[in-house]
């Protein structure tokens, strides 16, 4: 083995002595021990192939390679899914996982690539095949929910950027102005916190009109059954170029429009006007139609107001500048916070406010998927690749919230508190007659409650498992969309058994 390999395994192997506060301790190391911190990752595995997901997104990748010596496209994908599911915000914390000595053979490859092969890996990839790709596998993990109607959320969140990347532009950076960045640009599907689909852009291409062409594009491919029931959008999506394309197709939508001088103008004409109605959680709201400077036609709006401590004059001065002005006065007028929502839909005014204030959530999508996912980070000089791995990203996250859900139906958690549930944990791997065996240790307080919920999912897969010959991976995934979003009553399969919850 040579004299230099020996040295450093005897050097490994010996133990040092340690004064602790509980007493002496000896350490050593065993690097041949067959360990991970990830230990109840297998249950996530079994999902993956029971649903099919890992083995057709390996079979569909367009990644070759030429030569015999590179590593097989398995193992970079493997590499990939480890990674992001463990937190990881750069491809230097791929080296972390890189010896994990049980997850590799339990994903069917040998070892994983380092963080320069899978850099590589990206870069070799053909940028439009690879989102088609990417795209087509993001699609099937909620194409067998969009028969329920639903809420597509579209919205814009800032990714700042420090060294010298592609299209790393100056832009609209409420944050950091003058940092330069890039935008992704996101499709959500309310309530479920799924990812549809998602396009890195310049720094500087904030505005919808830069991604509305290909979220067009998409929405014109879907079946007539299977398209939103709603489009809702902030002010950046109450313009005309927006709403005009909406209503060419007749899609329905809801998004808020900016205080201009015209929209304050209105305000000021319904401000006392006495058929102000209730439209919950202290607001109040009124309806009105307007034509806007740059619109071609009329359109509902709904004013909403939300009375605060204080008072409200409007001087004259402000009168004939269209502006509101908020300043205290000897005259007793209540003070009010304001909002003006556009829509092509029916719905009464109470119905439209909630709608309007439950699009809050997708802001809480963003900042899981940037803070406790991938999305701040995985950055390259390339804008390609940028692209390509903000699309991986946002597909395991979109399976690791299935699985979490099979968990949960009726809720979700984020990923700062669904890994230490069902992620984390030391497992240790043996092997006697033919058998391996995994023991895990869970340090979480509720480490009972956990096992039982992880037992009873494996019954769920292993029911599925069951029916493998008459039910094709989409129905398979159907069954399991259906168990994981209980509460928006798909039509199931299967009646699914029931699974323990926290």
């Amino acid at each position: 083995m040579g004299e230099a390999k020996r040295k450093e395994l005897a050097c490994q192997k010996s133990a040092i002595a340690l004064d602790t506060f509980g007493g002496r301790v000896h350490v050593e190391w065993d690097p041949s021990a067959a360990v991970t911190p990830l230990g109840q990752l297998p249950f996530f595995i079994e999902f993956l192939k029971v649903g099919g997901l890992f083995d057709a997104w390996v079979a569909d990748c367009p990644l070759s390679y030429q030569s015999n010596n590179a590593s097989g496209k398995r193992e970079v994908l493997a590499t990939f899914l480890l990674s992001i599911l463990a937190g990881h915000h750069r491809y230097a914390h791929i080296t972390a996982i890189r010896q994990d000595g049980i997850h590799p053979e339990l994903l069917g490859v040998e070892q994983l690539v380092s963080e320069d092969a899978a850099r590589r890996a990206l870069k070799k990839l053909d940028e439009s095949a690879g989102k088609e790709w990417l795209d087509y596998h993001l699609s099937k993990t909620t194409q067998p929910l969009l028969t329920t109607p639903w809420i597509l959320d579209l919205d814009v969140t800032v990714k700042c950027l420090y060294g010298k990347q592609e299209a790393a532009i100056v832009g609209y950076n409420p944050k950091k102005p003058g940092r330069p960045s890039h935008n992704y640009h996101s499709a959500l599907m309310a309530n479920t916190r799924l990812a549809l689909r998602v396009d890195v852009m310049a720094g500087n291409e904030t505005a919808p009109l830069h991604s509305m062409p290909g979220i067009w594009a998409w929405l014109d491919a879907l079946p007539r059954n299977e398209r939103p029931a709603l489009l809702r959008g902030d002010v950046a999506y109450g313009n005309e170029a927006v709403l005009r394309e909406a209503e060419i197709r007749e899609q329905p939508y809801l998004s808020k429009l900016k205080l201009t001088s015209n929209v304050k103008a209105l305000i000021k004409k319904l401000f006392r006007q006495s058929d102000w109605e209730d439209a919950g959680q202290g607001w109040e709201g009124t309806e009105e139609e307007l034509t806007l400077s740059g619109w071609t036609r009329a359109r509902r709006v709904v004013v909403l107001r939300r009375k605060l401590t204080g008072e409200m004059l409007l001087t004259e001065k402000d009168e004939s500048q269209g502006k509101l002005a908020f300043i205290e006065g000897d005259v007793p007028t209540a003070r009010y916070e304001y909002a003006v929502l556009v829509t092509s839909t029916a719905h009464p005014i109470l119905t439209l406010a909630q709608l309007y204030r439950d699009r809050a959530d997708s802001e809480n999508n963003f900042d899981e998927l940037k803070n406790q996912w991938g999305w701040g980070g995985f950055t390259t000089q390339d804008l390609a690749r940028c692209q390509m791995m903000a699309r991986m990203v946002a597909l395991v996250y979109n399976w690791w919230t299935l699985f979490v859900r099979l968990a949960q139906p009726h809720k979700h958690f984020e990923a700062i508190s669904s890994r230490p549930l069902l992620l984390h944990g030391v497992a240790t791997q043996t092997r006697h007659s033919g058998q391996t065996r995994l023991t895990i240790t869970s340090t979480h307080a509720k480490r009972s409650a956990i096992q039982a919920v992880l037992m009873n999912l494996a019954a769920f897969l292993a029911t599925l498992k069951s029916t493998a010959e008459q039910l094709t991976d989409a129905q398979r995934l159907r069954a399991i969309l259906t168990r994981a979003f209980a509460k928006f009553a798909l039509t199931p399969l299967h009646p699914p058994p029931q699974i323990a919850t926290f």
